[in-house]
């Protein structure tokens, strides 16, 4: 199996980049390739996948191994593969967002993700809920979504809490980045915090992100 590659991007297209590995290009798939941050024919390494079918064998690559652990637990959910795999991966933004959704059962951030209808977002949940913690994360914030267990556990902060959520998407805000304020926000809170004071903290939060 090739695990990572390196070298430098000597393509770009929208689904693809072409890496320069000692005269060879690897024609890589990947999320996003033109928001990778990489830039032409400077060195660089992706972590990959390879995949094999009948009719093509193909490789995946991702600037993280966070990424890279969260295709591999997308490609064992019955019905998902490589192609709606990596879409979930390039709109879902960072891989802690999608642990956060799937940790919590959030099936209306699932839902909004390319390929993925109600009776998917609930396989996804039903297949890898349980699986999420046996997979070695290696960022803080995957580490941090992944001790969200429930609905129940983000909302601890009560019913403040939940106002101040639906204020913040009110001002343009999306579900996901509010929910990983709060990740940050909830060590400080208390339940009788008020909204105004929790809306005070999750802006702090949202400003830096």
């Amino acid at each position: 199996m090739i695990d990572f590659v390196r070298g430098s991007v000597a393509l770009r297209e929208s689904e693809y980049v072409v890496l320069d590995v000692n005269g060879v290009g690897y024609r890589v798939f990947c999320p996003n390739p033109y928001a990778l941050g990489l830039r032409d024919n400077e060195p660089v390494t992706l972590f990959t996948h390879y995949h094999v079918r009948e009719d093509a064998h193909l490789l995946f690559g991702f600037t993280s191994r966070d990424e890279q652990a969260l295709f591999r637990l997308l490609l064992d959910v019955s019905g998902i593969g490589p192609k709606v795999a990596l879409g979930i991966l390039a709109a879902g933004g960072r891989p802690d967002a999608v642990i956060l959704a799937i940790s919590q059962e959030n099936l209306s951030f699932l839902t909004k993700l390319p390929g993925i209808g109600k009776k998917t977002a609930q396989r996804i949940i039903l297949d890898l809920k349980d699986k999420l913690g046996s997979v070695t994360f290696s960022s803080p914030e995957a580490a941090v979504a992944l001790s969200v267990v429930g609905s129940a556990q983000l909302t601890e902060g009560g019913e403040g809490w939940s106002e101040a959520k639906e204020a913040l998407m009110t001002l343009g805000y999306t579900e996901a980045e509010v929910d990983r304020a709060w990740l940050q926000v909830k060590e400080k809170a208390n339940t009788y915090d008020s909204v105004d004071v929790l809306m005070k903290h999750a802006l702090k939060v949202l400003y830096t992100m």
